[in-house]
């Protein structure tokens, strides 16, 4: 992966604004009723912000899962071992800032609505 690439997903599509040593930034757009995959990394950390649409975020924490709706320009800090997951809701693509860590392929997949 590299600045500039955008990578197309069954949910809808990632586009790298940057990535070096340090911190990757994506915008993440996924279309309405598609979701990604219930995951978890173990390594990477995650700071989500919705910039346009809806969104809902899922986190499991000690009391369960927890659906949220994401609120514009609110961040949201995805720690290392907590299982989570983004949905659109709105008419138009959802479009989420994601800022992280540089371990790109840390995900693990509990439950995938595509068969990955």
């Amino acid at each position: 992966m590299r600045a500039g690439e955008t990578i197309e997903k069954p949910w809808g599509s990632e586009f790298i604004v940057d990535l070096c040593g340090a911190y990757c930034i994506k915008h993440l757009r996924v279309r309405r009723g598609h979701r990604l995959s219930l995951q978890y990394h173990e390594r990477k950390r995650e700071t989500l912000m919705l910039l346009s649409g809806e969104a809902s975020l899922t986190l499991s924490g000690d009391g369960g899962p927890a659906n949220i709706p994401m609120a514009p320009g609110a961040p949201y800090v995805i720690e290392p071992g907590v299982i989570h997951r983004i949905a659109g809701v709105s008419e138009e693509d959802a479009v989420i800032l994601e800022v992280s860590t540089t371990e790109l392929d840390d995900v693990v997949r509990l439950q995938d609505d595509y068969g990955r």
